[in-house]
């Protein structure tokens, strides 16, 4: 038995946990941390600008490696801008850890700077963590940290998956912690799930053989958190099956194979309610269908036998076997017929027809739409990228329009829908993979958290940066223009050269201001060919409709004046 400092003991099961990289941003009460991660050198402390990109940064390393990402940050602020970050991964259930920085116990209550202990009237940051993970817990004492880690990791790692949270004051960091000497653990075993239930199975083969002439699989996020992209294809495969895709999971199935019928939902291709409306079964592979992937469906789900395969219980009603993604898939294709069969034609993830010229006012002459500009990251895209996609026109143009990278990730956000999360999420997928990695986001994202770019020039992550910029929020102008009767010009923007500007801040990065399709696609090629990371500025028309269905009985409605209410705010901007 010897003695270590907790956060050198800390630093080292992390890493034999096979932690790579602790993101985060540092502060007084958390450096004690850094200096162990720096000292032991096994794990990699990346410092953000921001502790909400360092949250998505490890969300990202998680949702591309399927480890338990890691994030530090100090206490008061810096702990409360978390909240966000920690959010985004318990909706969207990605196994993070967050280690908390917290002023030394014998401040507590006392007026300490940033406590937050909940004494003396004081902040109690477990209340402010608790709803966002699913495990929190305060370090008392150093003995205390070797059981609180190790439940903190199995909870962020157990279904359903989350981010766990152990806040650690200053002088419990510092002290000195025995601990048994064994050889490094390596990484933490896979989650073992408990037995199928069989009368739950035979229910799900009884209906699948009922309906075995037409069947719609509809596939979620959890496919590729459970890694069980395999497991799908063959099911797909045998059951003769179209296969769609939630809008968060558009990589969990190869877009160019016959079978794919499109994205499912609010941003989705018609195709799919199509194929819904002549299946006799629709299947349920790892999403419980929520809204965003659900709308525009109800009506024909209501006319169609449902069956759910996954850990959860879908949002509709249907025929349900809970359990492990991959076991339940395993368990229903091991019963069916061996031999795979053709699906019924379709017609495929048919783009929806762009807008009429009514609602295509160009304000500016040099907008590339959005359609030749995602067709440029297509071509340009390499096979084994990922790809991180914001909210907003250019997210929902990304995910209508661009076929996933077939061996990468396609990520997109959707539990909590923040804006700005791709640009922390792509460096540490980048980082923790090694493969070029693309952010596809607009203007407003771009403003909110888009000075990470500097975080990738420090560490030459290997991203490329694609900023549609509208110069404007300019999905929330068109839900103004469409719903509420005319565009307030709140959310249009004086114009910027976001190009021009991020050249001047980092002179070292290869920025291109892309005035076409042709000249997009030659910058994205340069920045793959390249090391590091690249940023490509394009404009957009803040007023073209995107492929969302909301929107969609409005672009196919003629305009009622020759001068709409955004080109009057619009020239009130530019006056």
């Amino acid at each position: 038995m010897g003695t270590v400092r907790l956060v050198d003991h800390l630093a080292a099961e992390l890493a034999g946990a096979g932690v790579t990289h602790v993101f985060g941003v540092g502060g007084a009460n958390i450096e004690d941390l850094y200096d162990a991660l720096h000292r032991g050198g096994a794990v990699r402390g990346v410092v953000a600008k921001h502790e909400f990109s360092a949250v998505t940064m490890a969300d990202g390393y998680a949702r591309t490696t399927r480890r338990t990402g890691v994030v530090a940050a100090t206490s008061g602020g810096g702990a409360m801008n978390l909240v966000p970050g920690l959010a985004e991964a318990y909706a969207s259930q990605v196994p993070l850890l967050a280690l908390v920085g917290q002023p030394p116990t014998g401040q507590e209550g006392r007026g300490a700077f940033q406590d937050s202990s909940g004494r003396a009237g004081s902040l109690d940051a477990r209340e402010v963590f608790a709803p966002v993970s699913r495990f929190c817990a305060r370090v008392e004492d150093a003995e205390a940290l070797p059981g609180l880690l190790h439940r903190a990791l199995e909870a962020a790692r157990t279904h359903p998956r989350g981010p766990a949270v152990l806040l650690l004051p200053k002088d419990v960091q510092q002290a000195r912690l025995r601990v048994p000497r064994r050889p490094p653990g390596g990484a933490a075993p896979p989650v073992a799930h408990p037995p199928l239930d069989g009368a739950a199975l035979a229910a799900v083969l009884d209906v699948l053989r009922r309906g075995a002439g037409r069947v719609l699989v509809i596939a979620g996020a959890e496919v590729a958190a459970a890694d069980a992209r395999g497991e799908l294809a063959e099911l797909a495969g045998r059951l003769g099956a179209w296969v769609a895709v939630t809008p968060d999971a558009k990589d969990v199935f190869d877009n160019r194979d016959p079978r794919f019928a499109g994205v499912a939902g609010v941003m989705g291709h018609a195709n799919v309610e199509d194929c819904l409306r002549r299946a006799e079964v629709c299947l349920l592979a790892g999403t419980r269908l929520p809204t965003l992937a659900r709308g525009g469906l109800d009506e024909a789900l209501a006319g169609t036998d449902v069956v759910c395969l996954g850990p959860e219980a879908p949002f509709v009603a249907g025929t349900t076997l809970l359990g492990g993604l991959k076991e339940t898939l395993r368990a229903v294709t091991g019963r069916l017929p061996a031999r795979p069969r053709p699906c019924p034609p379709h017609t495929g993830p048919l783009p929806t027809p762009p807008p009429g010229p009514a609602h295509r006012v160009r304000v500016r002459a040099r907008t590339i739409p959005y359609a030749d500009a995602v067709a440029a990251v297509e071509a340009a895209l390499p096979e084994d990228a990922h790809v991180f996609v914001d909210a907003g026109n250019a997210g929902a143009s990304a995910i209508h329009l661009l076929p996933a990278p077939r061996h990468g990730r396609f990520v997109v956000a959707v539990g909590m829908g923040g804006m700005g999360y791709t640009f922390g999420a792509g460096i540490g997928a980048a980082l923790a993979t090694g493969r070029r990695t693309y952010v596809l986001a607009g203007d407003g994202s771009f403003f909110m958290h888009g000075m990470e770019v500097h975080t990738a020039v420090e560490h030459s992550a290997p991203v490329t940066f694609v900023v549609f910029n509208n110069n404007a929020h300019a999905m929330c102008s068109l839900r103004e223009e469409f719903f509420q009767g005319a565009g307030r010009g709140d959310d249009l923007f004086a114009r910027t050269d976001l190009a021009a500007g991020v050249a001047a801040a980092f002179p070292s990065l290869r920025v291109t201001g892309a005035g076409d399709a042709a000249e997009l696609r030659e910058a994205l090629l340069r920045g793959d060919a390249g090391g590091g990371p690249a940023f490509v500025a394009l404009d957009c028309d803040p007023y073209e409709t995107p492929p969302f269905l909301p929107f969609r009985p409005f672009a196919t409605r003629p305009s009622e004046s020759k001068e709409s209410s955004y080109e009057r705010a619009a020239v009130v901007r530019a006056g």
